[in-house]
């Protein structure tokens, strides 16, 4: 790709940010854009592991990055985030997380949503990387304190 042999492929922010602050490529289309609204933020884990206070303090970290992620300005956001991406830089990072802000890809509360769910099946059967499509009530449930 930076020895000009790719024309598009597809990258999750920050890598196509730090293309072109390298000036080696440029963001020409968003998946996020076109498919829209979806839940891939989840949480795996032990039915039983939910009642535990470790459970309602997990969640409630969570809920509070969520909302300071989706409202700090994307410099201090990715000032905290650069040692996660030693390999970009700083503004490449910010630029990413300021489009995912304006994508509004952390809207909302924790809880994954039923059409947020199907959205979400539907990008993964497309992709083949799910064989059957698991009832949303037999996976998903409300996550602790709410």
């Amino acid at each position: 790709m930076k020895n000009g042999e790719g024309d598009y492929f597809h990258e999750q922010g920050a890598f196509p940010q730090q293309l072109e602050h390298d000036g080696a490529g440029h963001i020409v289309a968003s998946v996020g854009e076109a498919v829209g609204p979806v839940a891939f933020s989840s949480l795996v884990c032990r039915w039983d592991w939910l009642s535990t206070d470790d459970a309602k303090r997990f969640a409630a970290a969570y809920r509070s990055t969520r909302e300071w992620v989706n409202t700090a300005d994307p410099a201090e956001v990715a000032r905290a985030e650069a040692s996660f991406f030693p390999d970009m830089a700083e503004s490449a990072i910010a630029a990413a997380v300021g489009f995912y802000q304006k994508l509004g890809t952390w809207d909302g509360g924790i809880t994954v949503e039923e059409d947020l769910y199907t959205a979400a099946l539907d990008v993964f059967e497309h992709s083949g990387m799910v064989g059957s499509r698991h009832p949303y009530d037999k996976v998903v449930v409300p996550p602790p304190g709410e």
